[in-house]
């Protein structure tokens, strides 16, 4: 039986879905940030990083700060991030997506510089990138900017996924898939979400339209019984009304 709350649907056209997919601790196995930091910035990294998970500041003012203390020559920072592995069913899942006519993007609040070289050398260097910019000072030193910032976020994000998405979907549905408190805002916004780790208990903590997904093999299988929502939240107008739920036949989705 489906779950009470889901109703089935017909299938959406493929071209009415935004597929957006988080980089740290999702593409990449680690958190690629947190692998800089550890092994070349000043020991105040750590201090900084307990501000931000204790909600003294946000993710947007812990990274400025923490990439300050980095001091690394530029060959030292490659050949760490040439070690970086991605989840070996992404470049597939990409695939699949286009096969599909899905669009995919990543959206990101680490570092460009990171995930292109990362991706690069994994053969899915092409896809359209929103994340916090790096950039190069000379020698051992680094800064970082934030074209995709919001003043409004309430998380202080350096990039705000909810604005970007919004702006790159131009009205199709939202496809989410992410781990971790970076995607927790558009999470509450996104159509369906894959999710794992914190993301997941976010999801099941605020009944949002999800399923548990650990890896892009799951995401696969996933995408293959992806239904449209037959109802979207208004863009830009009122809520809806409570009492409507998401629109995803769980055992549609998960069956087939």
């Amino acid at each position: 039986m489906p779950d009470s709350k889901m109703s089935f649907v017909p299938p959406a056209p493929a071209n009415d879905w935004l597929v957006i997919c988080d980089f740290d601790g999702t593409i990449a196995h680690v958190d690629v940030t947190d692998g800089v930091l550890s092994r070349f910035a000043l020991p105040q990294w750590e201090a900084i990083e307990a501000d931000w998970k204790a909600g003294q500041i946000g993710s947007r003012e812990c990274m400025a700060r923490q990439v300050d203390l980095v001091r690394a020559p530029r060959e030292a920072l490659d050949a760490y991030l040439d070690t970086v592995e991605i989840d070996p069913d992404f470049p597939a899942f990409v695939a699949d997506c286009r096969a599909r006519g899905l669009e995919v993007v990543v959206i990101s609040d680490g570092i460009d510089y990171s995930i292109r070289r990362i991706l690069a050398r994994h053969g899915v260097d092409d896809l359209p990138l929103a994340s916090n910019r790096l950039k190069l000072l000379g020698g051992d030193r680094y800064s970082l900017e934030f074209p995709e910032a919001n003043t409004k976020c309430s998380a202080g994000s350096g990039t705000c996924k909810c604005q970007v998405s919004g702006r790159r979907a131009s009205g199709r549905s939202r496809l989410l898939i992410g781990d971790g408190s970076s995607d927790f805002c558009l999470a509450a916004e996104a159509d369906m979400v894959f999710a794992k780790d914190k993301l997941l208990t976010r999801c099941i903590e605020r009944n949002l339209p999800h399923r548990a997904c650990p890896d892009f093999a799951s995401a696969r299988q996933l995408l293959q019984r992806l239904e449209r929502r037959s109802v979207h939240r208004a863009r830009g107008g009122a809520e809806l009304h409570p009492s409507v739920s998401p629109v995803i036949s769980l055992e549609t989705l998960v069956n087939g």
